[in-house]
């Protein structure tokens, strides 16, 4: 005869993690972390190919580190740019073998406003940020991490492309930045908002063409905040 008790204490429970599981391999499945495009692969390949530049500092991130002209703005500077335009969170964490072959003395990071443009869960681009100083602890342990804070954008300039990415998205990610940066040595949050947005929180209208990006000569501001707050 059918055991009701047993079916409560174990056919249920069972039930619902199969549920469950389906749910997050659904949720999992609906999420776009593809990260290889062709630019991507030319940008990785060519990295490769440059000499390894020992305790070098190395900007990372996607086309609002790749536009910043680091070597011209600091020339006293062993600065490496590992921007890529387009890239994602999860791009960074598939070509960080290239970017510890350095054992770099500093890596200033600044990912993840593609994964919003994208929709990706802030969740994933947390987790993707936890793998990232997770590796470079155990690969390069003397490398100082530094999260740059995701930038806010300008609403009213912002350019339909990326009319997915909120402020609202962008201040939780960065909260959760901070407590990355809080759990582990070696890792520092930089807030980068007094130097790039207004009163409102918005990304300045004066140093942004689209609401997004930022206008080339406003990358020495920050490269001045960075040398004032001493972390560069």
């Amino acid at each position: 005869m059918f055991n009701e008790s047993l079916m409560k204490k174990y056919l249920f429970p069972l039930m619902t993690f199969f549920l469950m599981s389906h749910a997050m391999a659904q949720e999992a499945a609906d999420v776009d972390s593809n990260y290889v495009f062709s630019g991507y692969t030319e940008r990785v390949e060519t990295f490769w190919k440059m000499p390894v530049r020992k305790g070098a500092i190395i900007f990372v991130g996607n086309s609002l580190t790749d536009a910043g002209r680091w070597n011209d703005i600091a020339p006293e500077l062993p600065i490496l740019n590992r921007g890529i335009s387009g890239d994602i969170s999860f791009g960074v964490v598939a070509r960080l073998d290239e970017i510890l072959r350095h054992q770099p003395s500093k890596i200033f990071l600044m990912i993840g406003v593609n994964d919003l443009k994208r929709r990706v869960p802030i969740s994933y681009i947390v987790d993707n940020y936890k793998k990232i100083v997770t590796a470079v602890r155990l690969q390069s342990p003397n490398t100082k991490v530094y999260l740059n804070s995701i930038l806010p954008i300008n609403e009213k300039k912002l350019i339909e492309s990326f009319k997915a990415v909120k402020n609202e998205d962008i201040a939780k990610l960065n909260d959760a930045l901070k407590d990355i940066a809080a759990a582990h040595n070696q890792v520092e949050f930089i807030d980068l908002y007094p130097v790039v947005a207004d009163l409102k929180g918005q990304l300045r209208e004066d140093i942004t063409p689209d609401g997004i990006h930022l206008e080339v000569w406003a990358y020495p501001q920050v490269v001045a905040y960075l040398k004032k707050i001493k972390v560069l």
